[in-house]
């Protein structure tokens, strides 16, 4: 494919971009960075534009990369460092970027990858961008089956949760935009239990039977779940911590819960 050359920061590409980059336009996502450029490619999601500074073109480690991406974009543009830092979501720009169609964050791609006994991973109205992507990243680590995010959660496919994902985004099926209690309602009829990470559960999470069908909820770490919220799950759990601290970090939490959930069904 032809590699156009940008020079204004007002080309039409760069306009939409930026839209992208700011959430304006919700068919597509914005993807920074060589690596996670690569990981959007072989997740065979639709690329629409390639965006790539002169310099990295001139680097022998990006050729194979880039021309791959420019075989599959619908339009390859080269622009200058600085026209690329106006469009950048970054400090320091990284050289490329990807406008790629969004990943289906719907129901029926989450039921498709449920199998008989899920582990799903459920963000409440955690609204740190940061956290989603690192418990996307967790989670499929770890092994779940999928992902449910609530409404007034972070977008999961906001270029800041997608860097801390790093690319956990693109395979892991997500489910966005759903409200609580149609959530509960929806594991219930499945039959999968819902568990709550509460700091004040009288259950330790070592306690518990992770090995059915599971659904790990997380809230928000400023106000925690509602009463009514917690009364509407299956299990509480906490994790018991020694020293002064309230609380761990959402994602961090995520992570030992998850971890232990699956020592338990490899065991």
């Amino acid at each position: 494919m032809n590699t156009d050359h940008i020079i204004s920061r007002d080309n039409s590409l760069l306009r939409q971009v930026r839209a992208v980059r700011d959430g304006k336009i919700d068919e597509l996502i914005f993807v920074e960075g060589l690596r996670l450029c690569e990981e959007a490619y072989r997740s065979q999601l639709e690329i629409e534009a390639v965006i790539v500074s002169e310099e990295l073109l001139r680097k022998e480690r990006a050729a194979s990369a880039i021309a791959e991406l420019s075989r599959v974009a619908k339009r390859v543009a080269s622009v200058s460092e600085k026209l690329l830092e106006s469009v950048s979501y970054t400090k320091t720009p990284q050289g490329i970027i990807v406008l790629a169609r969004r990943p289906a964050a719907t129901e029926t791609r989450l039921a498709k990858n449920l199998g008989a006994s899920p582990l799903l991973v459920v963000l409440h109205q955690i609204n740190n961008p940061v956290n989603v992507g690192a418990i996307v990243r967790t989670a499929e680590a770890a092994g779940a089956s999928g992902v449910i995010a609530t409404k007034n959660t972070s977008d999961p496919f906001s270029p800041k949760s997608l860097r801390g994902a790093m690319g956990s985004a693109f395979r892991l099926p997500i489910w966005s935009g759903i409200e609580f209690a149609e959530m509960i309602e929806w594991c219930r009829r499945r039959g999968i239990t819902t568990i709550c990470a509460d700091v004040e559960a009288s259950t330790s999470y070592l306690d518990l039977d992770w090995t059915g069908p599971r659904a790990l909820l997380l809230g928000p770490e400023s106000t925690g779940f509602t009463p009514e919220e917690l009364a509407s799950t299956d299990q509480k759990v906490r994790i018991p911590m020694q020293g002064k601290a309230e609380s761990l970090n959402v994602s961090v939490a995520a992570g030992i819960l998850l971890f232990e959930a699956t020592r338990q069904r490899l065991s």
